[in-house]
Parts: structure tokens; C-alpha cells; sequence
């Protein structure tokens, strides 16, 4: 902005002022009727339409998936990403911090008098982004395969193996289909075809690197699982 568009707008906004009127009660009262309509708004929702009720809390259950309400979803695929145990401070605490304290901080370090969007490029396309990047994140997060169900086509004789790769939490570090986590362990959609059965039991019995051993796993629903895994192909 040029200084003789700049002294302009001051000069403007000062007449603005001196004939605008007083914050109380004028702004006061359109802001407390305003927020009296959503609260009554609010109320005749929930009056009307009534709150919608899960299942009762099951303690004793194993197949429960946490998942956060929806306007957190960014949040948690963000996690999801992050996959290294030392990088996830960042991913909980750093980035969303941070990203806090720069909206908060905006009026100090930008205090430039111009206000249209195509004269300040910077601050138009960061915003941009930033919209454009939390919305991929909510729409992959509230899209995301559950990490204990298996969505893919299972012949019979492989079903009872499926719900115990389910049941067992293999979906928590492997991918398989459109489910689970890509890592820390390896892609499981076409083990069957890389590793033989007797291989698949020796890892789950053993657990190598990290994963941890599943050696307590009855022999029925080891040899169920290690029967599913090795026939994708």
C-alpha cells in the first residue's frame, strides 16, 4: 500500500469511528441476541431430534475401535502418519502447538493495514493450504479402514483365520486390503506369495525385530490364521 492510499484509509476509518456507533450496548446486544438463537437453536435439536445412543459400554470386550469425534479426525491421521515412536511428540504435541500459537499471535506479527485477499498473496496461500491440508487429513481419517475388521472377500475355509488376524491386533502395525496401518511391520495383502506357511508360524511364534510374539496363541487359531495368510496371493 502507498503511503498517500495509506494516510486515505486512516483518515477514512478515523471518520468511520467518530460517527459509528458505541461498542455497548449496541455491538454487545447483537452478539447476546445472536448467540440466544444458536443456544435456542441448540435446544430444539436436541428436544426434537434427541441425542443418538451407542451400546452399552462392554468392559470384557476386545474388538472395541477408539476413534475420535469427527473434528478431530485431521488430528488423527496425522498420528497415522507420523509412524516412528520418537516422532510422535510432534505429531501430538508439536505441530497442533505450534500451529495454536501462530493463529493466536496472528494481530502481532501481521499488522499490515491492507485487507484484501489478492494483495497479500503470503498470507492468502498459507491459509489456503492450511484449509486444503486439514480437510485431506479429515476426509483420509474419517475414511480410514478400522484396524480390526478385514474388508476384502474370504472364502469360508479361511474365514475363522481372518477374525483371528482381526481379533489379534495384527492390524494395528500391518496393512491388509483397505485396512490397518501401513507399518511399523510389512504389507500383509500378498504375504501368502512371498513367505511360505511354515515361515509365517515360526514369525508369529517368535515375533521378530519389534513385533511382539503371539506364542501363547492357541494352536487351533494359530493354525487358522497362519492357513488365512498363506493363501493371499
Amino acid at each position: 500500500m502507498k503511503p498517500q492510499q495509506k494516510q486515505e484509509y486512516l483518515e477514512e476509518y478515523e471518520i468511520l469511528k467518530k460517527k459509528g456507533k458505541p461498542f455497548f450496548p449496541y455491538a454487545v446486544l447483537k452478539d447476546s441476541v445472536m448467540m440466544l438463537i444458536v443456544v435456542g437453536v441448540i435446544i430444539a435439536m436436541s428436544l426434537l431430534l434427541g441425542a443418538e445412543q451407542g451400546p452399552k459400554a462392554d468392559p470384557t470386550t476386545t474388538t472395541y475401535v477408539p476413534r475420535p469425534e469427527w473434528y478431530f479426525f485431521f488430528l488423527f491421521e496425522l498420528l497415522r502418519l507420523i509412524k516412528p515412536p520418537e516422532l510422535v511428540p510432534i505429531a501430538t504435541i508439536g505441530i497442533p502447538t505450534f500451529c495454536m500459537v501462530a493463529l493466536l499471535l496472528l494481530p502481532f506479527y501481521d499488522r499490515g493495514a491492507e485487507r484484501r485477499p489478492e494483495r497479500r498473496p503470503l498470507a492468502t496461500t498459507a491459509g489456503i493450504l492450511t484449509i486444503l491440508a486439514m480437510g485431506y487429513l479429515t476426509f483420509s481419517g474419517a475414511t480410514a479402514g478400522s484396524p480390526t475388521e478385514i474388508d476384502m472377500k474370504v472364502a469360508p475355509q479361511y474365514k475363522a483365520g481372518s477374525e483371528v488376524v482381526a481379533g489379534s491386533g495384527c492390524l494395528a502395525c500391518h496393512k491388509l486390503g483397505e485396512n490397518g496401518n501401513n507399518g511399523p511391520g510389512p504389507e500383509l495383502t500378498h504375504i501368502g506369495s512371498r513367505i511360505p506357511r511354515a515361515a509365517i508360524v515360526r514369525s508369529v511364534e517368535i515375533g521378530p525385530s519389534i513385533m511382539p510374539s503371539f506364542r501363547e496363541l492357541p494352536k487351533k487359531k494359530l493354525n487358522e490364521l497362519a492357513d488365512f495368510l498363506s493363501s493371499l496371493h
